[in-house]
């Protein structure tokens, strides 16, 4: 399976967000054809464009997932199609639940039938695990975007297309993550705020949502949902870890950083699933993933898979990570960037 995508012709829908970027990053490892960047964020693709300008195989185009026929176009001679395209911000999709809609449900829908009309080889779909038992509009657009991509398995199955999708956790570090938020609080507020400490959710690095979208590439066989086994945090002990490591060297001390609950927003959970009981009743486990089987075509075999346990998989039935291992995680990964050199004007005036 190395060098999956030598030679190959890749689109990613979405392609200037933080996965989509990174996934750019990965394929051209592999020295790929072509692969092409839909979005239709002007900025972020000039920015691409002065980063990989000595990468010849790179095309940029501008458009959006909401419209069909742009998404055909890009589509053409295509192999691969990432689909990572969406309205992500609780919020904003609970204020305008239409344009969710729009983008999510029926830009997917969109996708779908461009892969079908084009004859890509693979399409892969990036979902959240707010989708299960979903309480906001976000969730609920991307559950019914998820029942599209299965269902497109079996009234495609004329066309060559195999269709996935890949469940994410929170994404540490991502465009619109927590992490740089606090930061900022600390730095302009000398306070963060929190919708409550004992929220906890399933967290994962860039890194690894960029090999779980890679890894349902290679193995999909026809509308599996990968969901990557994730570590669950308590967001007390992240605002602390954060709070921890940005104030050092600044003359600043933790404790005068102040820690606000705000209470939870509209449509926002206190504890998030990543499958549910029903779900696992046929998934296959695997050493690092869950994959949930498509019921409704042919079950695929996994070498080395088992049954998975019939259980709900909720941060609020797993055990979460120690304050120590958040922090290391947090600093592995280059997480959290400290100011080291200046102090806090607003700390001082605590």
């Amino acid at each position: 399976m190395s060098r999956f995508f030598e030679n190959k012709k890749v689109l990613i829908i979405g392609g200037t967000g933080t996965i989509g970027q990174s996934l750019l990053a990965a394929i051209l490892k592999d020295n790929p054809q072509v692969v092409r960047i839909l979005s239709r964020d002007e900025f972020k693709q000039f920015e691409m464009q002065q980063q990989y300008r000595d990468y010849p195989n790179i095309r940029y185009l501008i458009g959006d997932v909401r419209d069909y026929e742009r998404v055909k176009r890009a589509m053409q001679d295509i192999d691969y199609v990432f689909h990572c395209a969406a309205m992500k911000h609780v919020p904003s999709c609970e204020y305008n639940p239409f344009e969710a809609v729009q983008t999510n449900i029926l830009g997917t829908q969109n996708v779908i039938q461009a892969s079908i009309d084009c004859g890509v080889s693979k399409t892969v779909f990036t979902s959240t695990d707010k989708a299960i038992a979903p309480t906001n509009t976000y969730g609920a657009s991307k559950l019914m975007a998820e029942r599209l991509i299965s269902a497109a398995q079996y009234y495609g199955s004329s066309s060559k297309t195999i269709f996935s999708a890949v469940r994410f956790g929170n994404v540490m570090g991502s465009r619109g993550s927590v992490i740089p938020l606090f930061q900022q609080q600390i730095r302009e507020q000398g306070r963060i705020t929190v919708t409550n400490n004992e929220m906890s959710r399933f967290m994962m690095t860039k890194h690894e949502a960029t090999e779980l979208t890679i890894q349902a590439m290679k193995l999909s066989q026809g509308g599996e949902v990968f969901v990557l086994k994730m570590p669950v945090i308590q967001l007390r002990d992240l605002a602390e870890c954060v709070i921890e490591e940005t104030v050092k060297g600044t003359g600043a001390k933790p404790s005068s950083i102040r820690i606000e609950e705000i209470g939870l927003r509209p449509g926002e959970k206190m504890y998030e699933e990543l499958m549910t009981e029903e779900e696992a009743a046929h998934a296959i486990e695997l050493d690092k993933m869950f994959v949930i089987l498509n019921q409704f075509v042919s079950q695929p075999q996994y070498t080395g898979g088992k049954p998975a346990a019939v259980q709900s998989y909720s941060s609020h039935n797993q055990t979460c990570l120690s304050k120590t291992q958040v922090r290391q995680m947090l600093l592995d990964n280059e997480l959290i960037a400290a100011k080291r050199t200046a102090r806090f004007s607003i700390v001082e005036n605590i």
